[in-house]
């Protein structure tokens, strides 16, 4: 097959890695692939050796406009069977390209929040020119289908997966990685993700908050971009609830297993999400999960982590604190029946095949 992969960016997020692994092993198993990107080259992007043409569109009708026409000259040129569009605005461009095209058009939805009634208005009102969407999670999928932004009869789950290579314990490198953050016998809890409003930092800093009372040595490692004064408002709360010297805002990293290796349990506190890729990569480095019970984190976890209301600092305190005093052995055990869940049913590997097999159907009905 020949198949375009439609991204609004490259940027440092779950839905563009775990897009870019999916493009990389469609072509690592004879498939010719290509990648069109809508925005102009963000300053920390994923490395990708896959043909890519830049659409450099910005938020204006003429950028956009231009930007389609490129697209059009391209795909004229590359000749695909099949375009995937990832994400609101690379799922309407890729509807609009169909209409220049005529190439059948996969949309997939990322989150269980993409935006408000307008996008909703725009996903109904374009679905003619889509024949199928996929959602990366059971909760994101019931909420559009309720929404009616997709027919239930043209939407489908198809979970992200996870790269268990990548992302398996390695003693050695934990033991490296705990010198390089110079700590030693203190519990460590990582999150990880952008600092904005969908994360919920100030529920996890009130919730750490309780933990540091009762535990003073505990750390909370925090990887992610800060947006704005987003990140700034997050990192005043830290200080105001004296938690400056036990958070550790780490910014925006590469090495997440190499963290994940040195956290002795990971957290996540969201508002909301999709299928967040950050719980499955801790899951396949045997950490016990403490999380809230947003978008398909539930799915993912199953029985094999803690799940807790989100906005609800006290539950997620009391689910870590508990998590802290489990004996070692029990946390390992936790933890390894953790990675064998997402070697069972989210490996990437088994996510491609899924993928193939969904491309051939949808080729098949046009």
């Amino acid at each position: 097959m020949r198949i375009v992969y439609v991204l609004t960016s490259l940027g440092m997020g779950g839905a563009e890695r775990q897009v870019l692994a999916l493009a990389e092993r469609m072509a690592a198993r004879g498939h010719t692939v290509s990648l069109v990107v809508l925005r102009p080259r963000q300053s920390e992007e994923w490395p990708t050796k896959i043909e890519t043409a830049r659409l450099n569109m910005r938020k204006t009708p003429a950028s956009f406009v231009a930007g389609l026409m490129q697209a059009r000259r391209f795909l004229r040129g590359f000749d695909p069977d099949l375009l995937h569009s990832h994400t609101f605005p690379a799922n309407m461009a890729a509807r609009l390209l169909y209409l220049v095209s005529s190439v059948p058009v996969l949309s997939t939805i990322h989150n269980v929040y993409e935006g408000r009634w307008p996008r909703m208005a725009a996903y109904r009102l374009t679905d003619f020119l889509s024949p199928h969407t996929t959602a990366v999670s059971k909760a994101a999928a019931d909420r559009y289908v309720r929404l009616k932004a997709v027919p239930q009869s043209k939407c489908t789950v198809l979970t992200n997966g996870f790269d268990t290579a990548e992302f398996a314990p390695d003693p050695e490198r934990r033991a490296r990685a705990r010198a390089e953050l110079a700590t030693d016998r203190e519990f460590i809890w990582f999150a990880a993700g952008r600092i904005t409003p969908a994360k919920d930092y100030p529920n996890l800093l009130r919730a750490f908050g309780c933990v540091h009372a009762a535990h003073p040595a505990a750390r909370l490692l925090i990887a992610g971009e800060a947006v704005g004064q987003e990140s700034l408002a997050v990192q005043a709360l830290a200080s105001d609830l004296g938690l400056a010297d036990s958070v550790r805002w780490l910014g925006l990293r590469r090495d997440i297993p190499a963290l994940l290796d040195a956290a002795d349990g990971f957290v996540l506190a969201s508002a909301w999400e999709g299928m967040p890729l950050v719980v499955g990569e801790a899951m396949a480095m045997e950490k016990p999960v403490v999380a809230t019970d947003v978008g398909g984190v539930r799915e993912i976890v199953g029985d094999c982590g803690v799940i807790v209301p989100a906005k609800s600092s006290d539950a997620l305190a009391q689910a870590m604190l508990s998590l802290m005093r489990t004996p070692p052995e029990v946390r390992s055990s936790v933890g390894r029946a953790a990675r064998d869940r997402i070697l069972t049913g989210f490996s990437m590997d088994a996510k491609v095949r899924e993928w193939e097999v969904l491309y051939q159907s949808v080729l098949q009905e046009n």
